[in-house]
C-alpha cells in the first residue's frame, strides 16, 4: 500500500491524499488497524509508522475529534485526518467491499466539504 498527495486534481483546485496500490489482504490489514487503534483504543494513527504503507511524498495522521474536519495541512507534506468516531466507523464500512474481494474500484473515505479528499484505490485511479 502506498500513500501520496496529488494537488489540483480538477478545475476546482481540489486535492487528493491517496492510499493506493494494494490488494485485499492489505485492505483488511488497514481496516483492522483503523478499528483497533482509532475506534477501539481511541489513539491517533500515524501512517509513517505502519510497516505495510510506503509514503511517497507525504504523511497522514488520523485522529479523533469532536467534529468532522476532514484532511488538514499547513505544508502539503504532513496531513491530519480529523474525524468523529462515527465517521471512522463509517470509514470502516466504506472499506468493506475491498476486504471481501479483489477490486478495481475506488472509494472516497469520508464526505466532508474540504479542498482535500481521502481516496482509497487499489489501482491508483479514480
Amino acid at each position: 500500500m502506498e500513500l501520496d498527495y496529488i494537488e489540483n486534481v480538477n478545475e476546482l483546485d481540489e486535492n487528493v491524499v491517496r492510499l493506493y496500490n494494494f490488494d485485499m489482504a492489505e485492505a483488511i490489514k488497514f481496516r483492522d488497524l483503523i478499528k483497533d487503534v482509532i475506534i477501539d483504543k481511541k489513539k491517533k494513527l500515524d501512517l509513517s509508522e505502519v510497516d505495510f504503507i510506503t509514503p511517497r511524498n507525504c504523511n497522514l495522521i488520523f485522529g479523533l475529534f469532536t467534529s468532522d474536519e476532514g484532511i488538514l495541512t499547513k505544508d502539503n507534506e504532513t496531513f491530519f485526518c480529523v474525524l468523529t468516531l462515527e465517521s471512522f466507523v463509517n470509514m470502516i464500512k466504506l472499506m468493506e467491499p475491498f476486504c471481501q474481494k479483489e477490486s478495481r474500484g475506488y472509494q472516497y473515505l469520508y464526505d466532508v466539504d474540504t479542498p482535500t479528499d481521502l481516496l482509497f484505490s487499489p489501482t491508483a485511479s479514480w
